[in-house]
């Protein structure tokens, strides 16, 4: 029975992404938001829980890569082809806005198969993006004019899909172990982040991406120095 659990906790992630889409379309962001979350949450206890109860599978890895192309792969493509909806009198370049799902996918094709992401990532992960897209709606309600620009939002799509696919260096979440001198830089960014996100609210999503980036570029810029 064990070893069906974490597919079960993926399958929530997929749920809560299916969801999520639906929202979005709709309009909901705010209920949108919170099935990213409870995806976000699943996608991080699914493999906790693998781990823990040593089922780890070759499904189960598939599964977690279907159900993330749909959470953190379809749902940003989702929100730029709505935003660029309200942003454009085009009819066709909304769904310009699809190229992040495209490259989403890419990535997360590229992290089944590229053994040096064991650990870490090599380029942006998808929930990470996803969860800054996210928040593009709401920062939108305080800086519309930011926003609701058919060139920034272009900008946001290409620079995006780039980080999916790049080859910069980024610090995974996940804890070997409580040390604080192995994960004094994850510590710290969680501390920060959460700060942020109290302060700022949605708007802390974009200044939580690039915080994450110069604290990776710190982390293993020492470890290759050590």
């Amino acid at each position: 029975m064990k070893r069906h659990i974490p597919n079960a906790i993926t399958c929530l992630n997929l749920f809560s992404g299916c969801l999520g889409g639906l929202f979005i379309l709709e309009g909901s962001y705010l209920f949108a938001f919170y099935c990213v979350l409870a995806s976000g949450i699943f996608d991080f206890f699914d493999g906790m829980a693998a781990r823990a109860l040593h089922v780890k599978s070759n499904i189960g890895k598939e599964l977690d890569s279907l159900a993330d192309m749909v959470s953190f792969g379809f749902l940003p493509g989702a929100v730029f082809f709505m935003l660029l909806k309200e942003s454009s009198d085009s009819a066709y370049l909304p769904y310009l806005g699809f190229v992040v799902t495209v490259f989403s996918a890419l990535r997360l094709a590229k992290f089944n198969v590229d053994e040096r992401q064991n650990t870490d990532f090599i380029g942006l992960n998808t929930p990470m993006h996803t969860f800054v897209v996210m928040s593009l709606p709401f920062i939108g309600e305080k800086y519309p004019a930011l926003v609701y620009n058919e060139f920034v939002l272009l900008g946001l799509v290409l620079v995006g899909s780039y980080l999916l696919v790049s080859e910069i260096s980024l610090f995974s979440m996940k804890l070997s172990s409580l040390s604080w001198r192995e994960n004094k830089f994850k510590y710290l960014f969680l501390l920060l982040s959460i700060l942020l996100l109290v302060s700022l609210g949605f708007i802390a999503f974009p200044v939580i991406l690039v915080l994450y980036m110069l604290l990776s570029k710190v982390h293993f810029a020492i470890v290759e120095k050590s």
